[in-house]
């Protein structure tokens, strides 16, 4: 690690708010896996990467998924290289495409979430589209603001210029596979048994899982988990998300869509199954897994397949 990277890491700890704790795990986790990134990427030679890579960041709701994603950008930002960072949750459905989805087949397809609720064919357009790009090409990336649970209008997406050496996706269940039809029979929580008796809403989740969304996971080369230690501690990891941002509404002035304990605890049951889902089959799906404990630091560290050149 050079000097350059602690001071880095030093001020991206600061600028995020971040406790000493997450010093620790980057020099420990993060930092060399950037520097296996840096290498992969160094090896295909004049610094104009033949074939931009799609690094996939997954984990549940809190794990920490857009600060793995951000620290990789920063670092990676300043030893020169350029990087295009995506988030799942800014390929949402607007709230009147979901509001649709809710009167044609469920009314829980309202809810942002779920597969069924994001616009897949924007999503792999945009990652074809910065793969393709040329130094004098311009990107715009999509951008949901969830205060308003909307989508920010076109015109005012940042545009990525020029071609990317390394496009960061990240979402909560990037990389899953659709489940058994047998198991999606029994309700999880009182959400589906209540609001989904009859399996409608989640069989439709299902199946768009299996069908564009893994069009769009097939754009990724290599795939992160940051693996939680359970369910519930996602649920109150995604409390703690809530709070900060319903006080990054108010020192904006806005405090539309911020969610009280009961409506937090009903949206995070919309999350419930996939999420189970996730923590038992993603660790033998991804690339490389990283094991947190209750206090997002890493206990473990599993390499399946090291990132492709």
């Amino acid at each position: 690690m050079t000097a350059s990277d602690e001071s880095t890491v030093a001020d991206f700890l600061v600028d995020e708010g971040l406790p000493e704790s997450y010093r620790r795990d980057a020099y420990d986790w993060f930092l060399p896996l950037i520097d296996q990134l840096a290498n992969q990427l160094a090896e295909v030679g004049d610094g104009t990467p033949a074939t931009t890579m799609v690094l996939g960041i997954s984990g549940a709701q809190g794990t920490g998924k857009s600060t793995l994603a951000k620290l990789i950008e920063v670092v990676l930002t300043s030893r020169g290289r350029r990087i295009a960072n995506l988030c799942m949750d800014d390929f949402y459905l607007s709230r009147t495409r979901r509001q649709r989805l809710a009167a044609d087949i469920h009314p829980l397809l309202a809810t942002r979430g779920v597969p069924g609720t994001h616009d897949t064919a924007l999503a792999i357009a945009t990652i074809a589209d910065l793969r393709a790009a040329t130094a004098s090409s311009v990107v715009h990336l999509p951008r949901f603001d969830k205060a308003i649970d909307d989508l920010v209008p076109v015109g005012a997406w940042p545009g990525f210029e020029g071609r990317a050496d390394l496009i960061i996706v990240e979402g909560w269940f990037l990389g899953a596979e659709p489940q058994l039809h047998s198991e999606l029979e029994a309700a999880v929580n009182a959400l589906e048994e209540n609001e989904d008796h009859e399996g409608l809403w989640r069989a439709y989740a299902n199946a768009q899982l299996g069908g564009s969304y893994q069009q769009w996971f097939a754009c990724i080369d290599h795939l992160i988990l940051l693996k939680a230690p359970a369910f519930e501690q996602v649920k109150a990891w995604r409390s703690l998300q809530e709070v900060k941002l319903a006080a990054r509404s108010k020192s904006s002035g806005s405090s539309r869509g911020i969610m009280n304990g009961k409506q937090l605890e009903r949206f995070i049951a919309h999350f419930e199954r996939l999420t189970r889902h996730c923590l038992q089959s993603l660790p033998g799906k991804s690339d490389q897994v990283f094991y947190l404990d209750a206090d997002h630091r890493v206990t473990n560290h599993h390499v399946i397949k090291k990132a492709p050149a």
